[in-house]
């Protein structure tokens, strides 16, 4: 299983993971009661319940650097392009942007 920490600016507002029954994505439970909570996209609007899908969800996906950039990217740390997972971890550390993703290594839990 792989997991991100999904941040809004500084502060945390949810997690990603990926397993093998496919993606989820949660907010975290102080963010979401928050009155000024955002959601991290339009397509995944700030509720209680677990967002789930087959393949990387789309807001998550379109954060991947592409053309040379992503060319770098996988030549650099020899990630396949279909990983798309692996990709957002390495590359979407520091996006343009509200929106941050950070790794959560197992061994740090």
């Amino acid at each position: 299983m792989r997991k991100a920490i999904i941040k809004i600016d500084t502060t945390i507002a949810g997690w990603l993971t990926q397993d093998e029954l496919g993606y989820h994505f949660v907010y975290d439970k102080a963010y979401s009661s928050m009155p000024d909570a955002r959601p991290v996209s339009l397509t995944l609007p700030v509720q209680e319940a677990t967002f789930t899908s087959n393949v990387l969800f789309p807001f998550f996906d379109g954060l991947i650097p592409e053309g040379w950039l992503l060319d770098i990217a996988q030549t650099n740390w020899k990630i396949n392009p279909r990983d798309r997972m692996g990709l957002l971890l390495v590359c979407c550390r520091d996006c343009i942007g509200a929106v941050s993703v950070e790794e959560i290594k197992e061994d740090s839990l």
